[in-house]
């Protein structure tokens, strides 16, 4: 890797209205400006937002809590813009004139006491592949096509279909059930999986398991206060699926950032979508399976 690409971060300029997206990487060795060592970095992360959910699992997999300090803002923003003050000092410091949102996640560096990255992919890239720790390997190099692949797959066919499904509610019964096909049609292909290994791409978690995790927690938490209860009724009939997820909520890397009613005070303060009749029993009892 070189310095250049190792560094490089990219800033919408401010005044555009466009939150800037920070993209610096950690390189492999001290050539790289961002390397990796220990205690210089730490994670800001608001686990109710599925990004941060999936990152605070992810380092809680890889053992880092000794490594890279994890700190865990509340569900809810505090400022008028949707940002968090604590994280205000990194922006406008990582900015010039930064007049944006001072979102979550953010991975900052102690050193300069600026941001590295605010890009779920990258951080979950480089905790995953430069930090180490003593966890599972999430990115295996002959799997990773497979977890791009099943990283669409969630994002487009279960969170984007479920969210158009949503958002058509029952006016348009044509229309609704299109979105419907792609999201039951991804949830199988889920389930095939799951039904033959106990994790999704075999015996082992990576970091695919993280992503399917958090979209089956979206799906059971936040989507279906806007699916009906016919379309619950099928997301239901995955077995295989919501028993890997109930299983993996018990398994203290993930279920120890799981806050289901921060989740929700998170969804409901921008939500406008209408509730459906979906919404009255989760599949899984996500409290439970915690304990």
């Amino acid at each position: 890797m070189s310095v250049a690409t190792s560094v490089a971060t990219s800033v919408v300029p401010a005044g555009t209205g466009a939150a800037p997206a920070f993209r610096g990487r950690i390189g492999r060795d001290v050539r790289s400006g961002h390397y990796p060592v220990p205690h210089r970095y730490r994670l800001h992360l608001a686990p109710a937002d599925p990004g941060c959910l999936g990152l605070a699992v992810t380092h809680s997999l890889l053992g880092l809590d000794d490594t890279l300090p994890l700190a865990v803002l509340p569900a809810l923003p505090d400022t008028p813009d949707g940002g968090y003050a604590v994280l205000r000092p990194l922006y406008e410091a990582s900015a010039h004139l930064y007049r944006g949102p001072a979102a979550a996640p953010v991975l900052s560096d102690g050193w300069t006491g600026r941001i590295v990255s605010t890009h779920v992919p990258d951080i979950l890239r480089d905790l995953a592949l430069r930090f180490g720790g003593d966890g599972p390997e999430l990115l295996p190099e002959d799997r990773q096509d497979e977890i791009r692949a099943l990283t669409d797959l969630c994002e487009r066919s279960v969170n984007a279909a479920a969210q158009r499904a949503g958002e058509l509610g029952l006016d348009d019964t044509a229309a609704h059930r299109d979105p419907l096909t792609v999201l039951f049609s991804a949830l199988g292909a889920l389930e095939r999986r799951l039904a033959r290994h106990p994790y999704v791409l075999g015996d082992a978690p990576t970091a695919a398991d993280v992503t399917v995790w958090v979209t089956l927690v979206q799906l059971d938490t936040v989507h279906r206060w806007h699916l009906d209860a016919a379309a619950m009724e099928r997301v239901a009939g995955y077995t295989a699926l919501w028993s890997y997820a109930g299983r993996l909520a018990a398994h203290s890397a993930f279920g120890r950032h799981l806050d289901v009613d921060a989740l929700l005070d998170r969804h409901r303060a921008h939500c406008r979508g209408r509730e459906a009749a979906g919404a009255a029993m989760r599949i899984v009892d996500w409290s439970a399976a915690r304990a």
